[in-house]
């Protein structure tokens, strides 16, 4: 089930919450105060180390 970042509106808080799509998109509560006034975070994603998308090699 996938985890997701909120910041609540009504104790100030960042909160994790696992939810699934489905209720993520009804509306979840904060799960320190209960408020339904919540505000998705989204981070950057991770980028691999040492990973290069150029050709190791061109045609000639």
């Amino acid at each position: 089930m996938p985890e997701y970042d909120f910041e609540c509106g009504g104790c100030g808080k960042t909160v994790t919450v696992r939810a699934t799509i489905k209720e993520k998109e009804a509306g979840l509560p904060c799960p320190d105060c209960g408020s339904r006034d919540l505000t998705q975070k989204f981070s950057p994603i991770g980028i691999l180390n040492g990973c290069d998308s150029s050709p190791a090699w061109a045609p000639g």
